[in-house]
């Protein structure tokens, strides 16, 4: 897995000071290495008869979208407030530099459907719990959560071990 390592980019003190940002852009870019990382992060759960991807604004859509046509089933984006023009639930959390609110369609997902939770970057996981909430309170299951980079010095991924977690990149 050590082959996307390389176009992952760190940048420093973004979005703010004491922050590493880390940056997919150059691995996405690169159609062999993107559409390798996808068929890789959907791989573990092939067989788990996934019904909907659920993927976290906007980093994770770019993962959880083409996850999604792979297991053949529906995507749902969780978005922040305000952006869903349907009835949503909602969910406040905070994260590493201030606190945020996050929304799905309250009609996004049916009573007892097995979910699969998407997102780019595991940090302090503060996210991912909200964006479990959220899919909970609509009436799903979460199955599994795909990560492509957990950040493992910060031990979030110990968070979710109830749930089948896969990460791409352990950085």
């Amino acid at each position: 897995m050590n082959k996307y390592l390389d176009l992952i980019r760190s940048i420093p003190d973004f979005p703010q000071k004491g922050i590493i940002f880390k940056d997919i852009t150059p691995l996405i870019k690169d159609s062999n290495a993107f559409g390798s990382a996808v068929n890789d992060m959907t791989h573990p759960f092939l067989n788990d008869d996934i019904d909907i991807v659920v993927a976290v604004e906007a980093r994770g859509y770019i993962f959880g979208a083409p996850m999604a046509t792979r297991l053949n089933c529906g995507f749902v984006p969780v978005r922040k407030q305000g952006k869903l023009p349907y009835s949503t639930s909602s969910i406040e959390y905070s994260l590493e530099y201030g606190t945020e609110t996050l929304e799905i369609h309250q009609d996004a997902i049916l009573k007892g459907q097995k979910v699969l939770l998407v997102d780019d970057v595991l940090a302090t996981g503060g996210t991912l719990k909200a964006a479990i909430q959220l899919v909970e309170k609509v009436g799903g299951d979460v199955e599994g959560i795909a990560v492509l980079i957990d950040l493992v010095q910060l031990h979030a991924s110990d968070i979710f071990s109830p749930y089948k977690f896969f990460s791409l990149l352990d950085i």
